[in-house]
């Protein structure tokens, strides 16, 4: 009975821990509902499968619970039983990867009208660069990167002339405008991630991985690392600005270019 008891308990516990918890997502701030109502669900079928294999656990344990004189039925197939649990095992599996499907098709076709947005992490800075008044990212090579040049951008490239280069700085974003989030990594393995936008991607050494979405609301929130990168990891912090369109021309105007930062020499301003 004892055992009986904790099972029940367990059960209770959980889905009150759930429900009362205080702990639970950031308020969303991008376009990207659809991943929390993904969540949901999987909460509602795991949860419900819990509560269920649990409670029959304790249902068993209690009614088949040794008595004197009573002997266990030996029963090593029940074909009935094992067409049922495995139809209901791939209902709840195909329930829960579908939505998820749908999602991450929205999540990897990226609107015509996205802004291109470079970040580019290294051990342990967040830098970002963003295209000048042609709207387009010039080139970048790993090789070219150097105390000058930050963030690599090929000088050849006319494109990337008028990109705009921020060295550990604020990432500041128009809000209701999409954006393409170009990943690069310059030295292992990291992932920007940003709670209230939940979108998130990992950046590999190599690779120019990427994501959407479009900011909802403005608002100056944080950028993590979801990645473990090494021991200054849990430092690895940046911050992304959400403002309106008048407020964000006026500061992509203060910004200097990557000619600019070429002819001054000078380390970029950081806000």
């Amino acid at each position: 009975m004892a055992v009986v008891l904790i099972l029940a308990l367990l059960v209770v516990g959980s889905v009150l821990f759930h429900v009362l918890s205080p702990w639970w997502w950031t308020p969303i701030a991008s376009n990207w509902t659809y991943i929390d109502s993904t969540l949901v669900i999987t909460f509602w079928i795991t949860g419900i499968v819990f509560v269920a294999v649990v409670s029959f656990m304790a249902y068993c344990v209690w009614r088949f619970r040794h008595k004197p004189g009573n002997r266990a039925a030996y029963e090593p197939e029940n074909r009935k039983l094992e067409v049922l649990l495995a139809s209901g095992t791939a209902v709840g599996v195909a329930a829960m990867l579908v939505p998820g499907l749908f999602v991450w098709n929205q999540f990897i076709t990226v609107p015509d009208d996205a802004a291109p947005v470079e970040v580019v992490s290294q051990q342990w800075l967040w830098s970002f660069r963003l295209p000048g008044v042609d709207g387009k990212l010039g080139r970048s090579e790993p090789r070219d990167i150097s105390p000058e040049n930050p963030l690599g951008v090929n000088k050849n490239d006319t494109t990337g002339l008028d990109d705009v280069i921020i060295e550990g700085g604020e990432l500041h974003l128009p809000v209701g405008k999409p954006v393409r989030i170009l990943l690069r990594s310059v030295d292992v393995l990291h992932d920007f991630y940003v709670p209230e936008f939940r979108a998130k991607m990992d950046m590999i050494p190599g690779m120019i991985t990427y994501f959407w979405f479009t900011p909802t609301r403005t608002g100056t929130f944080d950028i993590l690392c979801a990645e473990l990168c090494g021991v200054g990891h849990s430092q690895m912090r940046g911050t992304v600005v959400v403002e309106e369109a008048a407020d964000y021309q006026a500061w992509l105007e203060q910004q200097q270019t990557f000619t600019q930062l070429l002819a001054s020499g000078e380390p970029q301003p950081t806000n």
